[in-house]
């Protein structure tokens, strides 16, 4: 448990700097505070110069002497406080029979702990699974937590022909923002070296990624031998690019959802009447989608570096057939 706390902590951290280093910082939050009467995220964008849609890049809310604190950044503080409170409160008592947030919390793990035991072993279970575990709770309740009718629809902005528009929200999607699932991606790369160097020694890794798989004999063998050689390089491209594609997969789904909900709460704009009624009734069947969405996101990100952790670190044939279905 306490190495869960320390894991949302340090991604939180490894998040916040990042964002700080590139976030968006638009003018002085001089215009009126408000609550949006529409439930989609609004754009952020100067009162003459209209834009629709999410901004790709996090929005600044206030400074913390040099550091730049982003809408987005708020919302993973907030899950992860909420994540490490209902964790004490559930582990509070601990009951042979569990009942309430206990029953729910050794649900959460245990099922966890089954469905990668399945995929990594039983060995490597028990060293990966702090990980594994937290960055599939968080991203989860990350995902689930952007969709709250206040994330998004709170902040800043001016009137406008239309009624009050919020352009700078204070709050945001935290895996809405690439520089949370860049260190997320990043974390898990440095994670997965020292995995492997573990279960492999320098010469194994090394060998794992160039030397010849298979049993070969007489001259077939050298062939192979250039062969997987020359496939290494192409793997070490694979293994590069890793934390590229888990950073942008669930980036893009959690920013595109987002940006579906607010073009289905402005598809209609003229009648009044109609705006008011179809701005709140039209994102509801999307949002639905979006729960699975979230849920399946973090499903995802959790199996794909499972996966990864259990090709590289699982050594007879029966452990590789079993990580790579």
């Amino acid at each position: 448990m306490r190495l869960i706390k320390i894991t949302v902590l340090l991604i939180v951290l490894v998040g916040l700097s990042l964002t700080g280093l590139h976030a968006q910082t638009p003018g002085s939050p001089s215009a009126t505070p408000v609550l949006s009467q529409t439930p989609a995220v609004q754009s952020a964008a100067a009162p003459e110069a209209k834009v629709e849609g999410l901004p790709a890049s996090a929005l600044e809310v206030f400074r913390l002497g040099p550091f730049i604190v982003t809408n987005s950044m708020l919302v993973t503080w907030i899950v992860a406080l909420l994540v490490i409170l209902f964790a004490q409160y559930a582990t509070r008592q601990m009951k042979d029979v569990p009942d309430g947030a206990q029953n729910f919390w050794e649900f959460l793990v245990e099922s966890l702990y089954n469905f990668l035991e399945e995929v990594v072993g039983k060995d490597l279970v028990g060293k990966t699974f702090w990980f594994f575990a937290t960055i599939f709770i968080f991203i989860f309740f990350t995902n689930w937590f952007g969709l709250l009718p206040l994330v998004g629809t709170m902040g800043w902005g001016h009137q406008t022909a239309d009624g009050f528009e919020v352009t700078r929200p204070w709050l945001r999607g935290g895996n809405a923002d690439l520089n949370m699932t860049v260190a997320m991606s990043l974390i898990f790369m440095l994670l997965w070296f020292v995995w492997a160097l573990q279960s492999n020694g320098i010469f194994g890794f090394i060998l794992h990624i160039f030397g010849p798989k298979g049993n070969t004999e007489g001259p077939l063998k050298y062939v192979m031998i250039v062969v997987f050689f020359a496939v290494g390089f192409i793997e070490v491209m694979s293994i590069a690019f890793r934390p590229i594609s888990l950073s942008f997969r669930l980036y893009g789904n959690v920013f595109a959802g987002e940006n579906l909900l607010d073009a289905m709460s402005h598809a209609i704009q003229h009648p009044a009447w109609a705006k008011a009624v179809f701005s709140a009734l039209l994102p509801v069947p999307f949002y639905f989608l979006e729960l699975l969405v979230g849920f399946v996101q973090a499903i995802v990100f959790m199996l794909l570096t499972a996966v990864f952790t259990g090709v590289i670190c699982m050594h007879d044939d029966d452990a590789h057939e079993k990580a790579h279905h």
